[in-house]
């Protein structure tokens, strides 16, 4: 009984996640940003530990997405007009995810700068 419930829990969380990729523009920029992201690190073989910051900022930035994603969910099925608490709800965790994206773009820069210069 109890693995059904845990199945159905992983399968709502992709259900979810999916969601999120097909519902939010910004979502396939990121998608191409973490591909661009690991490639670079490959590419240059980044150490383990720069590596893990970059697994880091992406990880950040999705999840981020989904919880701004989650958030406009719900602000818009209480609201039926604007209120200016939802709009504060939603700008903030829209300011979250500006963030994390900024996280990640001074991630990008302190691991990949110097390695892109050497290739000029």
């Amino acid at each position: 009984m109890k693995n059904k419930k845990l199945i159905k829990s992983v399968y709502n969380a992709f259900r979810g996640i999916v969601y999120a990729a097909r519902s939010e523009r910004n979502l396939p920029l990121h998608l191409v940003g973490a591909a661009a992201a690991l490639a670079a690190s490959f590419y240059f073989k980044v150490e383990k530990a720069e590596l893990l910051f970059v697994i880091t900022a992406i990880f950040l930035v999705f999840i981020t997405e989904m919880v701004n994603t989650a958030i406009e969910a719900v602000v818009d099925l209480k609201t039926k007009k604007i209120h200016p608490l939802a709009r504060v709800a939603k700008n903030v965790a829209a300011g979250a995810v500006l963030c994390a994206a900024l996280f990640a773009l001074v991630v990008a820069y302190i691991v990949f700068a110097d390695r892109l210069k050497s290739l000029w």
